[in-house]
């Protein structure tokens, strides 16, 4: 296989961390042939997934060697190349090793500029702590040390995009929202680059709770013609639920159902409700949208806390001030935020709680407001975040009553 493009990058990765850096002393050597290399049959079976094989991104000029790149930065990094020995010979010198984890650093650098997320091994490499707790699958993926890409919608149009980019501008709301980078291209897809949320925690307590007493867009309902689909859908979950006049047309209509679907959880009666958790030793539980009732939801935010006050405290004081900074928001009020969760995550020594998902907030008429606690009625954009955010607190601080 022939080696001509920066993005095989994640290649060498690769090799260094699945064999050590000491296998490969003679590695930097070799990036001066990098053009015809051909990967020796020892390694035939590194695994470099297709979904994020290396592919050129489209209308964008070739890039310069590993090689020239590699160079540059060594040069601009102030390290004198140094004659490399071979792995027969005695054990290489201290410069030798310098420039060696130089390569190291280089490549982890860069990880965050190939033209597709990082490799397997690199993942690995993170001691698994990464996995996707909710959401679409496959809508998140690791893209280097600290950083996730996620994929836009195929008819996006940008919108969290340009939710992250503003939210990251302003200093009183750029610490409650992942750090935001960069939009991705990647093989005609769309993606955002930002702060891997897990990334620092040690084998962490994680929670997904979605925000609000609604989750659905106002536009998403406007059509009201009834729906045999959306009857169909209700009556495998309930059979009781439609009235005798649904039943006798065998339809419903978009907003009846999305309502409905509302009610099997906490979020009408709370403000939000549970998506998903992991604790630790387990695997994330992800059929939480049914926990509803008032004992329900505490009993299972108790098992999330498992009994560490100090967690439940910290937490506390985290809710409150991303919920003070919200009520606050210029931002905010001109905004409706529909299906954002809050995530919370904590281990031995850290708790962290930010505000993530932003597809569906959008900017409200001009002249109107919102405070995010008042009723929803069709046509005010209320959406309850804050009210949810409010019943979240007030549940946590029960969470430590006996």
């Amino acid at each position: 296989m022939c080696v001509s493009n920066i993005a095989m990058l994640p290649m060498y990765l690769n090799v260094v961390a699945s064999k050590g850096k000491d296998a490969y002393t003679g590695l930097i050597s070799e990036l001066t042939c990098t053009k015809c290399r051909t990967i020796p049959s020892k390694e035939k079976n590194i695994d470099i997934p297709g979904f994020w094989s290396s592919q050129s991104r489209p209308n964008e000029k070739t890039p310069e060697s590993p090689n020239t790149t590699f160079k540059r930065w060594r040069r601009s990094s102030g390290i004198k190349p140094q004659s490399l020995k071979s792995s027969s010979k005695p054990p290489p010198s201290d410069k030798s090793q310098n420039e060696e984890m130089s390569l190291l650093k280089f490549l982890a650098i860069n990880a965050l500029d190939l033209s597709a997320p990082a490799s397997d091994v690199l993942l690995k490499s993170r001691s698994n702590s990464w996995f996707q707790l909710s959401g679409h699958p496959d809508s998140l993926a690791p893209a280097g040390p600290g950083t996730v890409w996620k994929k836009l919608g195929f008819h996006s149009d940008n919108t969290e995009r340009k939710v992250y980019e503003e939210l990251s501008q302003d200093p009183n709301l750029r610490d409650i929202i992942p750090k935001y980078y960069r939009e991705v291209e990647y093989k005609g897809e769309k993606f955002i680059e930002l702060q891997d949320l897990l990334h620092g925690f040690r084998d962490p307590h994680v929670i997904d709770i979605k925000m609000g007493t609604r989750t659905f867009l106002e536009s998403e309902v406007e059509n009201t013609k009834a729906r045999r689909d959306l009857y169909q859908k209700m009556i495998s979950i309930d059979p009781s639920a439609p009235t005798s006049e649904e039943h006798e047309i065998q339809a419903v209509t978009k907003l009846r159902y999305m309502q409905f679907r509302e009610l099997q959880s906490s979020t009408c009666s709370h403000g939000f409700r549970i998506e998903a958790m992991k604790t630790r030793g387990y695997p994330p539980v992800t059929d939480l949208k049914t926990v509803k009732s008032d004992k329900d939801v505490t009993s299972t935010l108790k098992m999330f806390l498992n009994g560490h006050e100090k967690v439940r405290k910290k937490l506390l004081k985290r809710l409150c001030e991303i919920r003070s900074k919200v009520d606050k928001s210029d931002y905010f009020q001109t905004h409706e935020i529909i299906g954002s969760s809050v995530f919370i995550i904590y281990d031995d020594e850290k708790v962290g709680a930010w505000i993530i998902d932003f597809a569906k907030t959008n900017k409200l008429p001009e002249g109107v407001t919102v405070d995010h606690r008042s009723p929803w009625v069709q046509g005010n954009h209320e959406e309850g975040f804050l009210f949810g955010l409010d019943q979240l607190i007030t549940t946590i601080e029960e969470c430590g009553s006996k």
